[in-house]
């Protein structure tokens, strides 16, 4: 891997790690409102899991786990 793909990875993990921790205070946001949309939450959730799915991903590319 070059350092500019490292780099790019490195920038997509740090944007992806914001947009599931902004994910995380919407989810809690709306749970905190009465009557809020049960839908609407679970699409979120559903939607932060993906992006998590996607940041242990780039962390496996960018951190091998080597055994020696």
């Amino acid at each position: 891997m070059t350092n500019q793909e490292e780099s790019e990875l490195r920038a997509q993990l740090s944007r992806l790690k914001q947009e599931h921790r902004d994910l995380d205070a919407a989810i809690a946001a709306l749970e905190a409102m009465s009557g809020f949309d049960r839908l609407q939450v679970q699409r979120l959730k559903k939607r932060k899991l993906s992006i998590k799915d996607r940041i242990i991903e780039i962390e496996d590319q960018l951190f091998p786990d080597i055994i020696a």
